[in-house]
């Protein structure tokens, strides 16, 4: 059996390999390009960045490393972290030695809690976990190798130190900003023999709710946890590790970026949207009431929040993955029951509007109302949940960049005044 470390080296001789001759025969073919539409709309669908954890066809959805999401589902965090380092789901005997490895990396630093307890009591949960990950920063493995003068033949060795330390630590600041920041009692202890999910779990102090809590913590987490390289959260973390910042200072710069609104923080607008609209119906609304909810929101020149989505045009798959789990564990639960009906509603009214390219609920539309109905009502906590899955993904893709020794980020920009001279000239 090989560790990790044994397995990366050996895999990463072969990816460098594919990729210095795909370079070599293909160096000046040209893989896209750039509309106006596209320069001007955030470079939406430009083929500009590598990433080789996952992929997101506009058809199909989730793929990680070439497995669906749909077959990915029953699968822990550990594995899935694992999937994204290698290429390969790992053995019984590999996962242990993972996990192993993992579990020894679990205890924060005494001096996060004391930073975090100083900080004023409504600061916002996401600014609380980006300043725990920034302040760990000190721990990096990374940073204190790089002052050593590493060769660049081993950046990755030291960016995998720090991605184990710091998915290790996020199940232990994640429910720590929860019971700090909403006043749930004392910080409790990781449990040394618990996986990610379950060590999540027991320090949230929610170790007497339903089993079927720790199975939503493991798709959270895989489902979550990356989604091609392009999005802001992954696009920011490997924009800022580029520049060969370590994974502390570039993942907290990701979660910056998912801590907004048109990221990271759409699924607790869904939630909103949902409430209110059973709210003004007095309880669990007809198809029709939704309908007629739906079509005053488009009026009022607003958007479905959970609906439409910049890549997909199929139903995310993701969704379907906690619609089924809906199914199954909270199938009468009333707010779950009207993701139902919206669901069965809305893309039929989208499909109307012209514009509207995707008419399909993306994760977001129910991710939200999941967590609801186990008790974790406090919406901007939401966000801190999705950081935890998402970090897994984001460190997994430092990793590769730096063993398939990517150069800095650094697209070229041009001025409107350019725009409009090459225009008049073309």
């Amino acid at each position: 059996m090989l560790n990790i470390y044994e397995k990366l080296q050996q895999n990463i001789v072969t990816w460098r390999s594919e990729l210095s001759e795909l370079a070599k025969a293909n160096g000046e073919k040209k893989v896209s390009e750039v509309t106006v539409a596209q320069l001007l709309g955030g470079m939406r669908g430009v083929k500009g960045v590598m990433c080789d954890t996952s992929s997101v066809p506009q058809d199909k959805g989730l793929i990680i490393r070439g497995i669906p999401l749909a077959d990915l589902v029953e699968k822990s965090p550990e594995e899935t972290f694992y999937l994204l380092l290698t290429g390969e789901l790992p053995d019984a005997a590999e996962l242990e030695d993972f996990s192993s490895r993992l579990r020894l990396r679990k205890t924060v630093p005494s001096y996060i809690w004391d930073v975090l307890k100083a900080l004023p009591k409504d600061t916002h949960p996401m600014v609380m976990l980006d300043t725990a990950i920034l302040v760990l920063q000190r721990e990096s493995i990374f940073a204190k190798m790089y002052e050593q003068g590493i060769k660049k033949d081993e950046y990755w060795k030291y960016t995998l130190e720090d991605a184990l330390d710091i998915v290790a630590k996020l199940p232990a600041l994640a429910a720590a900003v929860y019971r700090l920041r909403f006043e749930k009692g004392p910080l409790l202890h990781a449990n040394p023999d618990q996986d990610l999910a379950g060590d999540y779990v027991h320090l949230m102090g929610m170790d007497s709710a339903p089993p079927d809590f720790y199975e939503l913590i493991k798709l959270y987490m895989t489902s979550h946890s990356d989604h091609e390289g392009g999005n802001v959260s992954a696009f920011a973390t490997l924009t800022v590790n580029s520049a060969l910042s370590d994974l502390y200072y570039s993942m907290s710069a990701g979660f910056n970026g998912l801590a907004g609104p048109l990221h990271g923080l759409a699924n607790q607008e869904v939630v909103k949207w949902i409430l209110e609209t059973m709210k003004l119906f007095g309880g669990n609304p007809s198809r029709e009431q939704i309908a007629e909810y739906a079509q005053q929101t488009l009026k009022s020149g607003k958007v479905i929040p959970g609906y439409g989505h910049a890549v997909l045009r199929v139903v995310d798959p993701r969704f379907i993955a906690f619609m089924n789990f809906g199914k199954k564990y909270c199938a009468n639960e009333p707010l779950f029951q009207t993701v139902e009906h919206i669901f069965e509603t809305v893309p039929g009214i989208l499909q109307n509007i012209e514009k509207i390219k995707d008419p399909w609920p993306n994760i977001d539309a129910i991710s939200g109302s999941i967590i609801y109905h186990y008790g974790i009502k406090e919406f901007s906590y939401y966000t801190v949940l999705f950081a935890m899955a998402r970090g897994i993904g984001v460190a997994a893709q430092a990793v590769i960049n730096r063993a398939m020794q990517f150069p800095i980020v650094r697209p070229k920009s041009v001025t409107t005044a350019w725009l409009k001279d090459y225009l008049s000239k073309n």
